[in-house]
């Protein structure tokens, strides 16, 4: 029963590497393989599990999320504050490339939608950053990193469904998230301007502004605020214990709904596309979840989660081989497979092993968020590669772009090593909030 285990997870492989819907691939394997070897009777179990995932309240703050980070992407956020990064770094050698990096933190830290971010930051800055001499790999690099910031930074889609699959409050989750995500910024930002002190000419200053230095503060101030005070609205509820994850993201919900009010942009149309985005893209991520629910169930049935047990257990290393592994398996399978496919296929057999050998899993988690951001960026599916190409100008070339993502990739590899050898990096935060309480 375990090999014939092991076999249906090699066939799921090759039906989704043959391109089949993924939530459609996971059920069919699922029935097919419980059905042969643990007869029809075994799934009465799935409908208990199904309704589990319906009625779970915290996951209902994915579509409020979304909704939040889809309604801000129309309201111009990511406009302004490019516009006005861009002037108050303009004089700076790799300024501009700074402020794309700062920008898409903030974005993050609202809207967290990579392909909208990736493809509006190309759209406005790319052509700019060339148009100045920028060497075309750092620029798309950088777009592409920087867009991917909020699958660390919360109010993270990732965290939420992690924090559901692994078991860890999701608040908890977002607080041990700031400092890794803050890092991975500051080696993105210390990287540009290394590039730019070494090599000038691959990031010169973009034309400076000519507009006063109190024009200036004032536009800076009114594009960064409301931002700000969103970020503040969201994770602060959620770090001072007045509102939990699901009750903040209403929150952000009803303050993008604000922010595009002030911008002008809630219009009727804007809203019945924000609503249709939304209800598309929870749609997908809940077919995918029940879709893993019946293949972890008939996995489970047929022995295969012992059969991982044993292998990750035996590694040399004891927790340190574990880490090891995992982190590897699950950077390699980021180049073939979508986060939400990883999250809701391998992470719930690695988590319970981790349980078993005493990793904290709040630290697991963050690790897990840190390593599937970089799915994003690495080919031949990175999705933010393909944003980025399609939304870049004809002479970009797409060799260019896959040059250009390397060294991010390999910053990102470094944060996940720093914290994987400090763990405090990850606790510290969680930690003080709860002394503080």
């Amino acid at each position: 029963m375990e090999v014939w285990a092991t076999i249906m997870l090699l066939v799921l492989i090759a039906v989704l590497m043959l391109g089949y819907p993924v939530a459609f691939s996971l059920g069919a394997v699922a029935l097919l393989f419980g059905g042969v070897f643990l007869g029809l009777d075994f799934f009465a179990l799935l409908p208990l599990r199904i309704w589990g995932i319906m009625s779970n309240f915290t996951l209902l703050a994915v579509p409020l999320f979304v909704f939040m980070g889809v309604l801000l992407e129309k309201s111009g956020l990511a406009e302004e504050l490019l516009e006005t990064m861009s002037e108050s770094f303009g004089k700076l050698q790799g300024g501009m490339g700074v402020s794309i990096v700062i920008v898409g933190a903030l974005l993050a830290a609202t809207t967290g939608v990579v392909g909208a971010t990736v493809v509006t930051m190309a759209i406005i800055a790319l052509p700019v950053m060339l148009k100045n001499g920028y060497q075309t790999e750092l620029a798309t690099g950088t777009i592409a990193a920087a867009g991917t910031l909020g699958q660390i930074i919360p109010p993270s889609i990732i965290l939420v469904l992690l924090g559901d699959v692994i078991g860890v409050p999701v608040g908890r989750l977002f607080m041990g998230a700031v400092m890794p995500g803050l890092l991975l910024v500051a080696f993105f930002i210390i990287y540009i301007l290394l590039i730019a002190r070494l090599k000038p000419h691959y990031a010169p200053p973009t034309v400076s502004s000519r507009k006063s230095s109190r024009r200036l503060w004032q536009r800076i101030m009114k594009s960064l605020l409301p931002p700000l005070f969103l970020v503040v609205a969201v994770l602060g509820s959620i770090f001072f214990g007045f509102a939990s994850p699901t009750e903040s993201a209403a929150i952000g919900a009803l303050g993008a709904m604000l922010l595009a009010a002030t911008h002008k942009k809630l219009t009727l149309q804007n809203l019945q596309d924000s609503m249709r985005s939304t209800t598309r893209m929870t749609s997908m991520v809940f077919l995918i979840l029940i879709g893993a629910t019946a293949f972890g169930l008939v996995f489970r049935g047929m022995g295969g989660d012992e059969i991982v047990k044993d292998v990750m257990t035996g590694l040399p290393g004891g927790e340190w081989g574990f880490l090891f592994v995992s982190m590897l398996l699950l950077f390699v399978l980021g180049f073939f497979l979508d986060f939400i496919e990883i999250i809701f296929i391998v992470v719930p057999i690695l988590a319970p092993i981790a349980l078993l050998m005493g990793v904290d899993l709040m630290w697991f988690a963050v690790l897990i968020a840190m390593n599937l951001q970089t799915s994003f960026l690495t080919p031949p599916f990175g999705f933010s590669l393909f944003y980025l190409k399609a939304a870049a100008p004809p002479s970009v070339r797409m060799q260019q772009v896959y040059r250009g993502i390397v060294p991010f990739v390999a910053i990102q590899v470094v944060v996940l090593t720093i914290l994987m050898v400090f763990p405090r990096f990850t606790q510290w935060l969680p930690d003080l909030m709860d002394s503080l309480r």
